[in-house]
């Protein structure tokens, strides 16, 4: 498995994630009294998080992203939805002719 493919994987399972904590397992610990969904999916969701952040400057360079756009890349990983539209829009393989971007 290339690193591309291997950073769409893990930023799907980081957004997918951070909806899981915040509409699933946020509501039943503080209504519903239940901290266990909490103490699974935090944990989860913070490992997926630094996977994310430290592959996005792993995929930079093939992807022939520039500063910019990695740095949008990285705040993405903090608003809920966000890496499913890197994933989905900035996470395709650069034509092969194209130079990589300078930072």
């Amino acid at each position: 498995m290339d690193i591309v493919r291997a950073f769409r994987i893990v930023s799907i399972a980081e957004a997918v994630s951070f909806l899981v904590l915040l509409l699933i397992a946020m509501p039943l610990k503080y209504m519903a009294d239940a901290p266990v969904a909490v103490q699974i999916m935090g944990p989860t969701h913070g490992v997926l998080f630094i996977a994310y952040t430290g592959m996005v400057f792993f995929v930079r360079e093939q992807l022939r992203w520039d500063i910019k756009r990695t740095v949008l890349a990285l705040a993405a990983g903090v608003l809920p939805v966000a890496p499913f539209f890197v994933e989905h829009h900035w996470a395709k393989p650069a034509p092969a002719g194209e130079a990589p971007a300078q930072a």
